[in-house]
């Protein structure tokens, strides 16, 4: 027993009422086994009404073991991550610092182990099945090794099961919420490695099916996997109704992510609405209808389990005891989601996943079509769709003008001009990733230098002058438990070391001007081009880059010591003299970029690969120079309106004192003269 166990089993009193008691009840934690059992019967009997799991003919049958034991390993697989998840989360957004947290690392550890060997099993078992070799069959061993080194697929459930032990390992040894959210990124790590072995993996909608079952697994496991956790964790009274609150919002993106994630894997996969008519159209079905399930459940949590969590104890006490119940439905239903999920992605699409049929060279190398030739219109009307960014975009317009509106029902203004100045630095993001920047820099050295200078230098301008860490401060309550919210970790993050260290002006000016070359002339501009993980990286980059170096010039948000205003002028000049030396160095150079990748596109339209690049140089110095001057008109309004405000504070304090300061440096004037003269005289 842990001192602050003694502490609360002696300052509490005995258990005589439901209020001194864990509030997970014990029923609950036994109803997860069976969510268990649920998921698997779901697994069969989709797998049986599909046939993915029968034995194909004029092939070698690997056995009924290896057929049914893979999705077995697969669910049980699915639901481990989940739970770590879930735990990890909660104890990095949710639970408060101490026995709590502790707990739900702990399971986070127990899942991940669980993960590991589930992870490893099915390895053995999808190699098993996908090659057609029985488990005793001669030479599995070495067949298998070659699996794992050689084949891509292979060496991605390798690095899968690696990263869960890995994340066994470091959820077991860290503590707090610092360590739960770096640990976190290992299992997401291994959601983005198993989205690229998905259906359509290898189709023209390759970059649209992978962001999009990314964001559908993430979402469904921070969604399964945190109701679990707060079961395993074993809340008190006093902890429950924040958690239930803050779980609920959770959940709520959670859905609306798996929503929007699924419909668009479904589109992706059925073509057409006649592909609803096909085994795996009536799978995807009951799926979505088992989802509307669970959407349901949900808005009966917040219509009424929330909603009555700050009346009266014993409404209070009824309204957790009524989440408990819905809880237990809920992990059942979402066993038989899991269930489903798995047959489902052992079934044949409609629009199958086959490589290209005859590919043009522009296919080969992208995986895409090649766009028609740009005009000024097809900018705005191409699109390249990138699910995850797009979610995101949407996401940070809601949260924004709901703190907005949040602000007013309060009485507390905000600026309508910071809201528009937010929505429209959006929704060029949402151009930049999704638009015709999007759709042509993947095949034009010119348009990603579009891409690239609307990220780094027109997005963050926008994000910077709308103030939204202040919004958030302002906006979003403190918590009093000493759990991490959003607010919590802003401010642990503006006022940490590391958080200053970026922040300074000086090294967001080096990371902003310095990052291109790093960038362009390393192998990252061919990673960011050729894997989407990359391809994510680079947005992120460019667009936290440029928000560190506008915030540190023009920004008001709180976080970096700002230097004067001289010195910010002379940090956008060099900048801008470095963007024009780099440009230069594009236009005049004559070694072409990733040839592999801009040199065989075959384009019949436009200048060659070579005669881009350079157009490129011309747009990163000619583009690049409106922001950086408006930066400049920023900096210098900014100064002008600090020398105002000085001076108002100046002739404030003057009338309160009489000029008191300005008497006192005559009167010191006055007694220098004084003193010379009398100099002369003598």
């Amino acid at each position: 027993m842990t001192p602050t166990d003694a502490r609360n089993r002696t300052s509490r009193p005995a258990r005589t009422s439901t209020a001194s008691g864990p509030t997970s009840p014990s029923w609950l934690v036994t109803a997860l086994p069976a969510a268990g059992l649920v998921a698997l019967a779901a697994l069969f009997a989709a797998g049986t009404f599909s046939g993915a799991f029968t034995a194909f003919a004029n092939f070698t049958d690997p056995g009924a073991f290896v057929r049914w034991g893979a999705p077995v390993a697969t669910v049980i697989t699915e639901l481990a991550v989940a739970l770590t998840v879930g735990a990890l989360a909660l104890a990095a957004f949710v639970l408060p610092r101490g026995p709590l947290a502790d707990r739900a690392l702990g399971v986070a550890g127990v899942a991940a182990g669980v993960w590991t060997l589930a992870a490893l099993v099915q390895l053995v078992l999808r190699f098993s099945w996908s090659w057609y070799l029985p488990l005793d069959a001669e030479g599995f061993g070495p067949a298998l090794i070659e699996y794992v080194t050689t084949i891509p697929v292979g060496r991605t459930y390798l690095g899968i099961v690696i990263v869960a032990a890995l994340t066994a390992a470091v959820a077991l040894l860290v503590r707090g919420p610092v360590g739960a959210l770096g640990t976190i990124a290992l299992p997401l790590l291994a959601l983005g490695m198993q989205s690229s072995t998905g259906h359509a993996a290898g189709a023209a909608s390759h970059d649209v099916a992978i962001s999009a079952l990314f964001l559908h697994l993430g979402g469904a496991a921070l969604w399964i996997g945190g109701l679990a956790a707060i079961a395993f964790v074993g809340l008190r009274h006093a902890a429950t109704a924040d958690v239930i609150r803050r779980y609920s919002k959770i959940a709520l993106w959670c859905f609306a992510a798996v929503a929007v994630s699924g419909v668009v894997s479904a589109w992706v996969r059925i073509g057409s609405l006649d592909g609803l008519s096909t085994d795996y159209g009536v799978l995807l079905v009951v799926k979505a209808a088992l989802l509307l399930v669970l959407g349901s459940l949900g808005y009966l949590h917040r219509s009424t389990v929330v909603a009555r969590l700050s009346a009266a104890t014993t409404t209070r006490n009824a309204a957790i005891g009524l989440f408990w119940r819905l809880a237990a439905v809920e992990v059942g239903v979402m066993g038989a989601v899991s269930g489903v999920a798995v047959a489902l992605g052992s079934t044949a699409p409609p629009v199958p996943d086959d490589e290209i049929v005859d590919p043009t060279p522009a296919e080969l190398v992208t995986g895409h079509p090649l766009p028609p030739e740009p005009t000024v219109l097809r900018w705005f009307t191409e699109f390249q769709w990138d699910v995850i960014v797009a979610f995101a975009c949407a996401a940070a317009v809601l949260v924004y003008v709901r703190w907005t509106l949040r602000l007013r029902r309060r009485g507390d203004a905000w600026p309508v001009g910071r809201m528009i100045s937010w929505c429209l630095g959006i929704l060029v993001l949402f151009w930049a990733t999704n638009g015709g920047a999007a759709a042509y820099g993947h095949v034009l050295f010119s348009a990603h230098m579009v891409q690239h200078m609307v990220l780094a230098m027109v997005v963050p301008l926008f994000l910077v002058l709308a103030a939204p860490v202040t919004l958030l401060l302002r906006a979003v309550p403190a918590r009093k438990d000493d759990s991490r919210g959003p607010r919590e970790w802003v401010l642990v993050l503006v006022h940490s070391a590391f958080g200053r260290f970026m922040a300074n002006p000086v090294v967001a000016a080096v990371l902003f001007a310095g990052g291109m070359i790093v960038f362009y002339f390393t192998p990252l501009f061919e990673l960011a081009l050729t894997t989407y993980a990359g391809h994510l990286w680079m947005i992120v980059h460019f667009t936290l880059v440029g928000y560190l170096f506008a915030n540190a010039l023009v920004g008001v948000d709180p976080g970096p010591a700002r230097p004067g205003y001289p010195l910010r002028l002379v940090l956008l000049f060099a900048t801008m003299a470095f963007h024009a030396f780099f440009g230069v160095t594009l236009t005049s150079g004559t070694a072409l970029l990733v040839p592999d990748w801009f040199g065989l596109m075959g384009r019949p339209w436009g200048p060659s690969a070579i005669e881009d690049q350079q157009k490129g140089g011309a747009v990163a110095w000619g583009i690049g120079e409106l922001p950086t001057l408006l930066l400049a008109v920023g900096v210098a309004i900014s100064w002008a309106r600090s020398d105002a405000r000085e001076a108002k504070r100046n002739d404030r304090k003057a009338e309160r004192d009489g000029d008191a300061e300005l008497e006192a440096y005559n009167e010191m004037l006055a007694k220098k003269a004084s003193q010379a003269a009398q100099e002369r005289d003598s």
